[in-house]
């Protein structure tokens, strides 16, 4: 799949220049993410989904097509794209899969970027490679059982103990919990501190003290992995503090800024996969004597559901060539994922609507994609928690001339 892609650097100046039009190399990059989810992973959606099944296999075959380290550099055994690469091969994996499509997001911005971002060199050296390559699997673990959107109330401690950290507590809703190999971990160094007492480690899997706990009954996506993880007394080498004490949170927000593209990435696909099958059939479902595309209700329909999808990954885009010419895009991910996610649903709830009572039933995809779209609304911070971010940056931005 790695044609000749140019350097990243040249790859962002070139999308910069045309914002709107990708290049022939994205463009081949797309279509081989389209024909490996088309031949590798379409066929086995609906098994996967009724067994919740995680499929390992064809994860690692995605690793071997470079998709496992698509941002990072190829000094580190990555593939060496950036962010607009990213977003349009998890649009494409999601369009099929977005349980695919979410496993490879956790993995990419959220696990490994974290460990590239605030890691010091001998800690990049150890782990990117091998999870650049998919030999490992990468989880990353901020939520707690009563710590969602208030990271400040995380309970997960981690003690220094002479050259050692004592992990001590749970999380909760983790992707990859139970497959991940090496997993960033965000926990309290000093209580009184509130998010500036929270630092990242990294934990690996078979460390004395640590297990993945409760394996999560989901509403939908389910063939990606969401688990408990559980630490009791855990032990990990002083050296595995990513970045300095006390900046945890503050690396957490960093490497979210990116996620929050990676989850519009994600909306954008599942409606695309949704409005693709909705399209197809009304096109071949007859009634009163002719096609129902036929009439001007249907096609309305059609007509906003293209229109948000549209929009949504054009945000999504935006954000994604921002971040690749080094911008802060915390303003821009926030809207991406804000407007992609409630676009989605809205997009995915109408082509049910359209199946009628075909709609409701597992043979048909729309069902699939109706239920797995909702997380778009709540992973990476709520819908509420974006306009929050949203509207903090505008305030910062335009301040109160009163």
């Amino acid at each position: 799949m790695q044609p000749d892609l140019g350097t990243k650097n040249q790859r962002a100046a070139a999308t910069a220049a045309r914002p709107f039009v990708l290049s022939e190399e994205q463009e081949q990059m797309r279509r081989a993410v389209r024909e490996f989810a088309a031949a590798e992973i379409a066929p086995n959606v609906a098994a996967w989904d009724e067994k919740n099944e995680f499929p390992l296999e064809t994860i690692k075959k995605l690793g071997a097509m470079g998709l496992l380290g698509i941002l990072i550099p190829a000094d580190y055994g990555g593939a060496g794209l950036g962010y607009v690469d990213y977003v349009l091969a998890v649009e494409e994996l999601s369009a099929v899969d977005g349980s695919i499509g979410l496993t490879v997001a956790a993995h990419n911005s959220l696990g490994t970027n974290h460990i590239f971002v605030a890691g010091n060199e001998a800690q990049r050296r150890r782990y990117v490679p091998k999870l650049a390559s998919g030999e490992w699997l990468a989880a990353w673990a901020l939520t707690e059982p009563g710590s969602g959107s208030d990271a400040s109330n995380a309970r997960t401690t981690a003690v220094k103990k002479s050259d050692r950290y004592v992990l001590n507590g749970n999380k909760t809703f983790i992707t990859n919990g139970h497959y991940a190999d090496a997993m960033v971990v965000i926990a309290v160094t000093d209580k009184s501190r509130g998010t500036h007492g929270l630092s990242a480690f990294v934990v690996e899997k078979g460390t004395k003290g640590f297990r993945p706990g409760k394996k999560e009954k989901k509403l939908g996506l389910c063939a990606s992995d969401t688990s408990e993880l559980i630490f009791e007394d855990c032990e990990i080498p002083a050296e595995n503090l990513l970045g300095a004490e006390g900046e945890g949170f503050i690396d957490a927000m960093r490497v979210l800024d990116g996620g929050r593209i990676s989850i519009a990435a994600l909306a954008v696909g599942m409606a695309r996969g949704a409005l693709d099958a909705a399209v197809k059939y009304v096109k071949q479902r007859r009634q009163f004597g002719k096609a129902i595309a036929e009439f001007q209700g249907i096609q309305w329909k059609l007509a906003d559901m293209a229109t948000d999808l549209d929009a949504a990954r054009l945000l999504t885009l935006r954000a994604a060539v921002m971040k690749d010419a080094g911008h802060k895009t915390t303003r821009e991910s926030s809207m991406a994922k804000l407007f992609a996610g409630e676009a989605a649903v809205k997009i995915c709830d109408e082509a049910v609507q359209l199946f009628g009572g075909y709609g409701f039933i597992k043979d048909y995809p729309v069902e699939k994609f109706y239920r797995d779209v909702k997380l778009c609304t709540i992973g990476e911070g709520t819908s509420e928690i974006q306009r929050m971010v949203i509207s903090r940056e505008i305030l910062n931005v335009y301040p109160s001339r009163g």
